[in-house]
């Protein structure tokens, strides 16, 4: 896998190309297609570092793009909208996505997210990721009712079955199994999980504890160990 290749996936040659102008200066090999499928196609054959992914594509939505590079592929996504809408960011954050960037937007600002992600993943030209935030004495393996962490697999299994989750629902719910019952704040949970990505947005946590809900709930359809708690942040239940 490079650490230099970026996928780029946009329709409109004009921003296509002033996006590679800009990661071109900066380092990166940039590779441009304009079609969902080609993108498919490339990210199976180049394994690229990261993808830039516009939601509205001529033939699949950008969003059906990352539902399906999800099913084989675990590369950072950052998604370009051309709608401000909120539900499109927490929807496009929910099905695997690492950040998103609305149009209008400068090829700079773009580039140095590209940057954070790459840091956060361990890959960006030889950066090494920060460490994982998390208590000195969390043990490698430790249970809380209903949930079992394996952190040196780095899985977590609900009701005796391993969830599918992301890099980021992972790292989350971690911190969360590792804290039971102890309210962390929005701030508190994104310096541990998205502690290199300032300019992230706190909704991210809203966007991710949706999606973990969604995915405690298919395994136990009356599970709700993660509780919100207005104004302050969000626990996990230590009740059975």
């Amino acid at each position: 896998m490079s650490d230099k290749t970026i996928l780029i996936v946009e329709d409109e040659q004009a921003i296509a190309d002033s996006i590679a102008f800009a990661l071109g200066k900066e380092g990166f090999a940039p590779h441009h297609v304009m079609l969902g499928e080609q993108a498919l196609v490339a990210a199976r054959e180049q394994a690229p570092a990261l993808v830039i992914l516009d939601v509205g594509l001529p033939d699949i939505s950008g969003l059906d793009v990352c539902r399906r590079l999800r099913q084989f592929s675990e590369v950072p996504v950052i998604f370009l909208t051309a709608r401000s809408d909120e539900i499109d960011r927490i929807v496009g954050l929910e099905i695997g996505a690492d950040d998103y960037v609305t149009k209008p937007f400068s090829p700079r600002e773009l580039v140095a997210r590209v940057r954070v992600i790459l840091r956060r993943a361990g890959n960006g030209n030889g950066v090494a990721p920060a460490a994982p935030v998390s208590p000195p004495s969390a043990p490698a393996a430790s249970r809380t009712p209903g949930f079992e962490l394996r952190a040196a697999e780095a899985r977590i299994l609900f009701c005796g079955q391993p969830l599918d989750l992301t890099r980021y629902e992972y790292l989350l719910l971690k911190t969360l199994v590792e804290h039971p019952g102890h309210v962390l704040s929005r701030a508190q949970l994104m310096d541990r999980v998205w502690c290199d990505a300032p300019e992230t947005l706190d909704r991210t946590v809203d966007a991710h504890v949706k999606s973990l809900r969604a995915k405690l709930r298919a395994i136990d359809e009356n599970a709700d160990p993660i509780q919100t708690h207005r104004g302050m942040g969000y626990s996990l239940q230590t009740g059975a």
